[in-house]
């Protein structure tokens, strides 16, 4: 008989790789205009999808640990299928378009939170049960590369399904000619889509949960509550948990927000818009080599160490961008891309290893992507509150030059948190007797 982890391990992989796997996401923005919203009614939708998603994150994973990983990642597979069943179905110019796909982005934005920290509790503890938690980073470098694969197949075929010229020609090759018009293809990704929650629903159905731990057969609203809040002391009273997210969310937040912006800064470098979805693909190559590379980096350099490399890579490519060189300001995207890469999977090596109590891991995992959402919605309304500041000094394209300028210093400001924090960790133990340094916390 199989073991729990060798079980689950595979399944986890799958479940991370199709439910992120999101065909439609190269033309998520003109396939909600094309269905007939305006750009008020697309950013009040971006709107409620983060809502629902720092409403949500933290009672999921209070709830993981005290039910049970599998039933809310079984929930998170349910939430899928009805919120791509809405949007892919949603009448388009009708009066019950907004209505719909703003349930569509409520309940996608609780499916993320009922995923995020339980799926990865779920895998560790079973790696852990069987004894052979030691192998969690090269579980990481699996599931990076398999999700690097699919985003790189879902944004290049997403975008061509979505394309009717392209689809004609595809079927005229094939020695079939159909009359394919834009109407029938607009909705493609999306079924695309619905195809990978069946598949979702098929893999978390086989998964197990670990035994290690005594689980309730029912939470009340109170036990959640009060698992969250143990939660939270217990990190604020671990000063290297504690450092761990604070430098990864002040290096995710600014990096992030470059990379959603980034198609306006191809734009400004010279480069055709048609090209932009070949270029996301592309750099999707790097997520399949630089987590061999964080591997092998964890093994041999300090926690410290490792993110000062993230976060000086980060640095060179923000400073690289600040440039705005013409085509080959492209070349910016590639330490930007290494970085959050790497940075995902120090983050996933180094919290598990913490957390040495699996009743609490999915909301501690939890409090970790609620305070990088919140923090990522920081740096999006200072950028915007900079723009806005600055309205009338120039032209839109010229303050976005400018306030890409100033990105790398605030990033390096942003830097100065963290090093405070280390710095406040290293003080706190000088008077311990010296030991080596480990490469892990």
């Amino acid at each position: 008989m199989a073991s729990l982890s060798n079980r689950n391990i595979p399944l986890f992989i799958a479940f991370r790789v199709f439910f992120n796997a999101r065909w439609y996401y190269p033309v998520l923005a003109v396939l909600f205009l094309k269905l007939g919203l305006t750009l008020e009614q697309y950013a009040l939708l971006n709107v409620a999808w983060a809502i629902s998603i720092v409403c949500l994150e933290i009672p999921s994973g209070a709830l993981a640990d005290q039910i049970g990983r599998r039933r809310i990642i079984v929930l998170a597979a349910a939430l899928m299928i009805i919120e791509i069943g809405l949007f892919a179905f949603a009448p388009r110019g009708s009066s019950l378009l907004f209505p719909l796909l703003l349930l569509n982005r409520l309940l996608s934005g609780a499916a993320e939170a009922c995923a995020s920290g339980a799926d990865e509790s779920l895998a560790y503890d079973s790696l852990r049960e069987d004894g052979r938690e030691a192998e969690w980073p090269a579980v990481l470098v699996r599931l990076m590369r398999w999700q690097s694969v699919a985003f790189f197949i879902t944004m290049l075929l997403g975008a061509a399904v979505y394309d009717p010229a392209l689809v004609r020609q595809a079927f005229e090759f094939a020695g079939v000619h159909l009359p394919i018009t834009s109407e029938m293809t607009m909705r493609w990704p999306l079924y695309l889509t619905l195809g990978n929650a069946l598949i979702v629903c098929f893999v978390v159905a086989q998964m197990r949960e670990p035994g290690i731990r005594h689980l309730q057969v029912t939470a009340s609203a109170g036990d959640a509550w009060r698992q969250t809040v143990a939660s939270g002391r217990w990190i604020l009273r671990t000063p290297l948990l504690l450092s761990v997210i604070v430098a990864g969310l002040c290096i995710d937040s600014v990096v992030r927000l470059f990379l959603t912006l980034c198609s306006n800064y191809y734009k400004l470098i010279g480069l055709p818009e048609a090209s932009f979805g070949a270029i996301a693909a592309g750099f999707a190559v790097f997520g399949f080599f630089t987590p061999k590379l964080a591997q092998w980096l964890a093994g041999r350099c300090t926690m410290a160490v490792n993110f000062l490399m993230v976060a000086s890579l980060a640095f060179v490519g923000l400073m690289t961008a600040a440039r705005f060189w013409q085509v080959w300001g492209l070349l910016a995207v590639i330490p930007l891309s290494m970085a959050m890469a790497m940075l995902q999977f120090f983050l996933s090596h180094y919290l598990n290893r913490s957390v040495t109590d699996s009743s609490q891991r999915a909301t501690i995992l939890s409090f970790k992507g609620l305070a990088f959402n919140l923090a990522y919605g920081a740096a999006g309304l200072l950028f915007a509150g900079f723009t806005r500041a600055k309205a009338g000094a120039g032209t839109q394209d010229q303050i976005f030059v400018l306030a890409f300028q100033l990105l790398p210093w605030f990033f390096a400001a942003m830097m100065l948190i963290p090093l405070l924090i280390h710095a406040r960790i290293l003080l706190a133990n000088s008077h311990l007797p010296a030991r080596p340094v480990l490469n892990e916390p």
